[in-house]
């Protein structure tokens, strides 16, 4: 079992930085890729990013040119730094570690998530 705890929400004003951090911990690494899903109020469960065990990054097309991912296989850690960002940008964001099957990501393990508050 794989427990995943997140940090660094908060509020921030419209064109801030925030950077959000998540740490696996568990009896066994057996993931494929972590990454950040985010929600906001009334909406879908969305992607923002993920980062695979090879270092490769994938990222939403709202999250391009604004949002960086980075993590640390041997510590299990991903981070997500969030810049320019915008009020449509406030949502719960949640880590998940995921393993690839049947030719996408299934998202297995998910913490308990993070409030970002966007104001503007």
């Amino acid at each position: 079992q794989v427990q995943l705890v997140e940090a660094g929400g908060g509020l921030v004003q419209v064109g801030g930085s925030l950077r959000l951090s998540c740490a696996a911990s568990g009896t066994k690494r057996d993931f494929d890729a972590m990454g950040w899903h985010r929600q906001a109020p009334g909406k879908q469960r969305e992607l923002v990013a993920l980062r695979t065990n090879e270092g490769d990054t994938t990222f939403a097309h709202f999250a391009e040119g604004r949002f960086t991912i980075s993590g640390d296989n041997a510590k299990s850690t991903v981070d997500l730094q969030m810049s320019s960002l915008k009020v449509e940008d406030t949502a719960v964001y949640y880590c998940a570690a995921g393993r690839w099957y049947g030719g996408l990501y299934n998202w297995v393990y998910w913490g308990q998530g993070t409030q970002v508050t966007v104001s503007s």
